[in-house]
């Protein structure tokens, strides 16, 4: 065991767990910060993202070890009342069935939009294709996206 000091949503907190635990548990089980969810565990579906230093980052098989002093944004994170753009947009565009991967599609629209602040069509596909939604609104996803982006400066 060790004692990790992490800078997650503004805050400094302190999980005391093995070095090779994915941050994806630390938040969740250590934490409390269960927003983030686990799909796959292999990186492969996208539920699991959140931001490491403003990048998309797939936190189901980050060790906690490799985080180092990176500043860490989860869903709970981006807003504190669920006003972020992308936010707004998923809620306009009515994104979500079941929901359950969809702070993962949030959180990496909110990346793409943080350095393609005008992303066209194919930017927001390659960028939002490595995310899995099993009730398939991918569709919806893209308008979402686009309707964000007009939100954005």
């Amino acid at each position: 065991m060790a004692q990790y000091t992490l800078q997650i949503n503004g805050q400094k907190l302190q999980a005391d767990v093995e070095p090779d635990t994915p941050l994806l548990w630390v938040l969740r089980d250590h934490l409390g910060l269960v927003g983030t969810k686990y799909g796959c565990g292999i990186a492969q579906c996208g539920a699991c993202t959140v931001h490491l230093n403003d990048q998309a980052t797939r936190s189901c098989v980050l060790p906690v070890s490799a985080v180092g002093t990176s500043k860490i944004t989860t869903i709970e994170g981006l807003s504190k009342d669920g006003d972020h753009p992308v936010q707004q947009a998923w809620d306009e565009v009515d994104v979500p069935q079941c929901g359950y991967c969809q702070s993962g599609q949030i959180m990496t629209a909110a990346a793409l939009l943080k350095r393609t602040p005008k992303p066209n069509e194919k930017e927001i596909e390659n960028a939002m294709n490595g995310n899995l939604c099993r009730c398939g609104t991918y569709h919806r996803i893209h308008e979402a996206v686009k309707v964000a982006a007009t939100k954005t400066n």
